[in-house]
């Protein structure tokens, strides 16, 4: 591990890659290195970091990065579906792996992340000591359709678009649908029961720095990111802890029952998509109990 990461730190800097993209890294903490994967896509790591942050870096070295097209790292050139695929998404990382000098480290995806340590799991396994899953979906498809499309055809009752209750259509064509009728006043039940953790996550506070997240629309229509990665689940050997909210309705209360990581803590918590809010004990907790079990 490199001397830089040797002691606490606390340090922001830019990484400049191979096409001239400027990523944005904030290094915090204490221990082993750990890569935060934020989900969204487009979500940043600035929040993740304010809010979460206190828990995180008790255990390890935290490497917040804002992924490309992203908050307060620059976008590439061209900026279209070609500069967004996992590929070149993993060799962003694994360009900041090796400016730190690190042989190999933790990730923590939270969300859309769990999709993207999967990819660069795939691509680079070497480089990973284990893996820490927060309220991730390894399925965009399996969540949207059994969990995050059915709460909000609930939550819209009879003044749902037909088109979102019409199996035959892809599962991205029912959801589109239901967009025009979701808001501030209402969506937020899809993540939590706790509309103030959603505030809080929502807050212009913790995004006022972020200039861009428009990426989002761009990787959704890559088919890298809609791959079913509990297929592979079987196959990956590192520790892994795998943490869901038993009320998080965007991945499915359930969902942790088709993921099959043979070397694994599955640890639910009565809340959300948010645990640090909402069950930061039972957070520290699962990350203190992985730390020891990945340790051996």
């Amino acid at each position: 591990m490199s001397s830089l990461l040797a002691q606490p730190i606390d340090s922001t800097f830019y990484v400049h890659t191979s096409d001239n993209v400027d990523l944005y890294v904030h290094i915090k903490g204490q221990g082993q290195p750990c890569l935060y994967l934020h989900g969204g896509p487009g979500s940043g790591s600035t929040w993740m970091q304010d809010l979460g942050g206190s828990i995180l870096e008790k255990y390890y070295t935290m490497i917040y990065l804002d992924q490309r097209g992203v908050c307060k790292s620059s976008s590439p050139t061209p900026n279209d579906a070609s500069s967004y695929t996992l590929d070149r998404q993993v060799e962003d990382w694994e360009t900041v792996r090796q400016l730190l000098g690190i042989d190999s480290w933790f990730l923590l995806g939270h969300s859309f992340g769990g999709l993207l340590e999967m990819g660069y799991w795939q691509r680079h396994s070497e480089a990973i000591k284990g893996m820490i899953f927060m309220n991730c979906t390894l399925s965009m498809e399996a969540s949207f359709r059994d969990s995050w499309l059915p709460t909000a055809i609930k939550i819209l009752g009879d003044k749902v678009n037909p088109k979102a209750l019409d199996t035959s259509l892809p599962i991205w064509d029912r959801m589109t649908s239901v967009f025009p009728l979701l808001n501030n006043d209402n969506r937020w039940q899809i993540f939590t029961p706790n509309k103030e953790a959603n505030d809080r996550v929502d807050s212009w506070e913790y995004h006022k720095d972020c200039k861009q997240h428009g990426c989002g629309d761009i990787v959704l229509t890559i088919d890298d990111y809609w791959q079913d990665f509990r297929l592979l689940t079987s196959d990956v050997s590192v520790p892994v802890l795998f943490f869901f909210g038993r009320f998080d309705h965007s991945v499915g209360p359930d969902f942790y029952k088709g993921v099959h990581f043979p070397n694994a803590i599955i640890v639910g918590a009565d809340c959300g998509h948010f645990p640090f809010l909402e069950a930061p004990e039972d957070l520290h907790q699962a990350l203190q109990c992985f730390q020891s079990f990945s340790s051996h």
